[in-house]
């Protein structure tokens, strides 16, 4: 009778604690799903920053007060390898993200790795060309038409180097815990966001540089 009485202690324990477990894994979807879409909220609100950027650049694009043009500034087989790089590395993020979902980690590094390369390059890039204007007299302060020209580029730019930070910290919090549902959902959000920041450089491409070269 005591065995008996045990036994169907143990696995009434052993049966809540399944169902805490079931529980614990139904919360974690649902703080995923809650966290995914308060993220797309964010890039919405994202999404009218940079439209106000654009319409900012539009309206003052011919305001260079007597100072270079953007044809005269911009060479466009300069840019386009910046394009170039900016979009082999959302190919590479999505490549990442299929290794997440196979589970290969030395996958997930590797792609991950080579975004952060690209999107490094990227950076560069930009800084050269920054300090090349500036060193040209073609800063910020020249011209209207400048002043949102690196307001515009350069808020893409700082988007582009928190999204690195964002990689290197993530990297480090999967390498210590592994590829937890919580870690998952981090890397779904910074998938977006590298996304988002892919499509937001074919508007400046279009706008500033191919428009403003014809």
């Amino acid at each position: 009778m005591s065995t008996t009485t045990t036994l169907d202690t143990h696995a009434a324990h052993t049966g809540g604690h399944g169902h805490d477990h079931a529980h614990d894994d139904h919360g974690h979807h649902d703080a995923g799903g809650n966290t995914v879409f308060g993220f797309w909220v964010y890039l919405m609100s994202d999404c009218l920053i940079f439209a106000g950027l654009f319409a900012t650049f539009a309206v003052l694009s011919g305001a260079t007060a007597g100072g270079p043009t953007a044809k005269e500034l911009f060479d466009l087989r300069f840019v386009l390898v910046e394009t170039f790089l900016l979009l082999f590395s959302s190919l590479t993020f999505g490549f990442a993200m299929i290794s997440a979902g196979k589970r290969n980690m030395s996958g997930l590094y590797g792609w991950l790795g080579v975004t952060a390369l690209f999107g490094i390059g990227f950076l560069a890039m930009e800084l050269y060309e920054f300090n090349h204007l500036i060193h040209e007299g073609a800063g910020p302060d020249r011209s209207a038409f400048l002043s949102a020209f690196f307001t515009l580029v350069g808020t893409h730019g700082l988007h582009v180097a928190s999204g690195l930070l964002w990689m290197a910290v993530l990297v480090i919090q999967i390498a210590k815990n592994g590829l937890t549902a919580r870690n998952t959902t981090r890397l779904a959000c910074l998938s977006l966001f590298w996304h988002f920041l892919d499509i937001i450089w074919i508007g400046v491409f279009t706008i500033v540089y191919l428009l403003g070269a014809l």
